[in-house]
């Protein structure tokens, strides 16, 4: 039928008169026709015969093969019209690859991997138990220490495109794991990955978050190379002080134990009606108040010389110097600081006949926990336990606790400490890849994190 059309048009426009004239027109109009013809086709996904024609790249158009066979059709609308059934031809072949139709192009979907930046197989447990929820196989990849110590880090297949988690769990020597931490998340950055979230459950350098005497805020410098290695979100748990989350450029997300450690309280320590809640230091009474305020407890508080020497070191009560400097000038005279004095421990609180529990989010040197532990049972306390978010138990801890008067000291597996809990039965675990897991799955879905963050106020 376009072919009659076509006919009909050329024959009719042509007059002997004025040949110039009309063949122009009769070219224009052929251009017309022809690009409406394509156009139309392609739209409609028709499949003629005369159709294929026009579009093969096998064969001339039929259509500009008969313009060039008649009389008096001049060389320069030949050329017009042959470049402009060309430009007719490749905007059909470009409008059929942006629909799809002769083209098939691969475009893969962003997807995720998990990949773990330990060296050590101990520290790779919490890495494979969070791939063993989300239902996904941990990354290949390739983490080790040369014979000079240099860190090296060899990613095994493709991430391009793609949203990275990198598991780090934090072992004793906590400058190595940061560096395998660094080094792959550049290394994942130059092989184009689309995001890299951090996996952190214990954030290391965290007790240096404040600026003591001459020393630094290292927390933040450890945020600031982070950021630069390339990572663009971080997952976390219980930092030592929420604040933290400032000192980082990008998203922070610092998930909670509690659930976790209360359901233990409720589930395996017997009686626990009867417990009292207690922070061993004025500072952790926060933290004491929220567990006690849920499990519907009473709450004690200890102060004296038994607590944390981290806030002397914080406050700087050995800062001003103990003779009144004379190099000053002599007409300016500032009131002496006076040293701070603790006095004898007590304990805020009857915990008379009841079962001590013991919160904070980290613990490592055990001798403030040992020594709190011997006054409460002066005080008549018959069972003791421990709660704490991060199980570091560095230098002799296992030894410590199995010798003291605690009863239990219970953890989560943020730290691996399987080689502590060899030394003392004492050390109980409570697993925490659930939310981990969750919270990966989340981010990558573009879901909100509030779930996780449900009934958990400012204070907690």
């Amino acid at each position: 039928m376009w072919v009659i059309f076509i006919y009909f048009l050329v024959n009719t426009v042509d007059s002997p008169e004025h040949p110039s004239k009309y063949q122009t027109k009769t070219t224009y109009c052929l251009q017309i026709v022809t690009f409406l013809f394509l156009h139309l086709r392609h739209l409609s996904g028709c499949s003629t015969r005369w159709g294929s024609a026009l579009r093969s790249d096998s064969r001339r158009p039929f259509v500009t093969l008969y313009c060039q066979s008649r009389e008096g059709l001049s060389n320069e609308n030949s050329r017009r019209w042959c470049y402009s059934n060309r430009i007719a031809t490749k905007f059909s072949r470009t409008r059929e690859l942006s629909y799809g139709h002769s083209s098939r192009m691969n475009v893969a979907k962003s997807g995720y991997r998990v990949f773990s930046a330990n060296s050590t197989t101990a520290c790779t447990e919490l890495a494979k138990k969070i791939t063993e929820r989300l239902g996904v196989e941990l990354g290949k990849s390739v983490v080790y220490q040369e014979s000079n110590r240099e860190t090296r880090v060899d990613v095994k297949e493709s991430v391009r495109g793609q949203d990275i988690f990198i598991i780090q769990t934090i072992p004793r020597d906590v400058n190595t794991a940061i560096m395998e931490l660094l080094v792959m998340a550049y290394a994942l950055k130059t092989s184009c990955a689309k995001n890299i979230i951090g996996v952190i459950p214990y954030f290391p350098y965290s007790k240096q978050c404040k600026m003591r005497k001459r020393g630094s805020i290292v927390c933040k410098l450890l945020a600031s190379m982070l950021a630069k290695a390339g990572l663009t979100h971080i997952i976390t748990m219980d930092l030592h002080q929420k604040e933290i989350q400032g000192f980082f450029s990008f998203p922070v997300d610092n998930l909670r134990a509690s659930p976790f450690l209360l359901q233990y309280i409720q589930e395996e320590i017997p009686d626990y009606r009867n417990a009292i809640i207690v922070a061993k230091s004025p500072s952790a009474a926060k933290r004491a108040q929220s567990y006690a305020e849920r499990l519907r407890l009473g709450l004690a508080v200890m102060h004296g010389e038994a607590q944390c020497s981290e806030s002397d070191m914080a406050d700087g009560r050995h800062s001003p110097p103990s003779v009144r400097n004379t190099t000053g000038h002599p007409g300016l005279e500032l009131p002496l600081m006076m040293a701070k004095e603790k006095p004898p421990i007590t304990v805020v609180g009857d915990v008379g006949g009841r079962i001590a529990i013991i919160v904070d989010d980290i613990i490592d040197d055990v001798e403030d926990f040992v020594a709190a532990a011997e006054i409460l049972k002066e005080r008549g306390a018959y069972k003791i336990y421990i709660m704490a978010t991060h199980g570091l138990l560095s230098a002799d801890a296992p030894r410590l606790i199995e010798e003291s008067a605690i009863d239990e000291v219970v953890v989560t597996n943020t730290v691996p400490h399987e080689v502590q809990k060899l030394q003392c039965p004492k050390i109980k675990t409570v697993d925490v890849s659930m939310i981990l897991a969750e919270a990966i799955r989340r981010i990558h879905n573009g879901e909100s994190m509030a779930y996780l963050f449900r009934n958990i106020t400012v204070d907690d």
